[in-house]
């Protein structure tokens, strides 16, 4: 994959896990119009046809930042008008994040602040530097989170403290995200991208339908009840049981090696 972004360096390994960096470290990774205009250009295909991508990794470029926001120094001076377009953007982007069919692993590096925290948020789990910080400060501004937040946030800590956390706009820590089951793993700032590469390349070696399918079947059938999950469930389940992969799968543990699974 061609590097075509002004503000994203991207790479694809031959594994198919594509790493992508936010690419704007003199001014903290802040997303303005054309890093937005980036994202939606990356992600949207991958709601739709993943092609070789198997997994995405999401981090900031330097060591202070995984991103500030949004750019308000672009912002300032903006009509109405403007900032809504600009953010229709923000929002079609953030939400092809959510439904990637591929799964996507925020390697949070640094300060990851309103429109950077609902980035994050955005990705399927997260691996936070130690001295990573978070905050959704929209309030402290005179607006609210608007590409996510409000809903991603409850659902990851729990209404009551999202409530406080949004309504204050208060910075909170890695170690307090990874206690209220916001981050998965909290690491050394030297050891954060080797291990969230090591994540993201088991999920490569496994079976890429199999992983797109369970992805799906979590992602909506948490947002319905139980027994229309459970349908999910099993609608997504024999989708897998007519690939080659199945058989391969089953082969390859019949013959004690590892099995090679090429997404058919």
């Amino acid at each position: 994959m061609s590097n075509q972004y002004p503000t994203l360096a991207t790479e694809l390994s031959d594994a198919g896990l594509l790493r992508v960096t936010l690419n704007r470290p003199e001014v903290r990774n802040a997303i303005n119009t054309q890093m937005g205009v980036d994202l939606r250009a990356l992600f949207v295909p991958l709601v739709f046809d993943a092609g070789e991508v198997r997994c995405v990794l999401v981090t900031g470029a330097g060591d202070k930042a995984f991103c500030a926001g949004g750019d308000l120094k672009e912002r300032n001076g903006m009509t109405d008008g403007q900032w809504r377009a600009q953010h229709a953007v923000f929002e079609e982007a953030f939400y092809a994040i959510m439904d990637s069919s591929v799964p996507v692993i925020a390697a949070v590096n640094g300060a990851a602040y309103a429109g950077g925290c609902e980035l994050a948020l955005a990705c399927d789990f997260i691996y936070a530097a130690k001295d990573a910080r978070f905050a959704l400060t929209e309030t402290t501004l005179g607006i609210m989170p608007g590409c996510g937040g409000t809903q991603n946030l409850p659902r990851s800590v729990g209404e009551r403290r999202a409530k406080e956390l949004i309504l204050t706009g208060r910075a909170f820590s890695a170690s307090e995200a990874f206690d209220w089951g916001m981050v998965n793993r909290v690491c050394e700032p030297a050891e954060l991208l080797a291990a969230a590469l090591e994540t993201a390349g088991a999920i490569c070696a496994n079976a890429p339908m199999s992983v797109r399918q369970a992805k799906r079947s979590i992602h909506y059938g948490l947002n319905a009840d139980l027994r229309t999950g459970l349908a999910f469930e099993i609608e997504s389940y024999n989708r897998t049981v007519v690939t080659e992969d199945r058989l391969e799968g089953v082969r390859a543990f019949g013959e004690k090696r590892k099995p090679q699974f090429k997404g058919r």
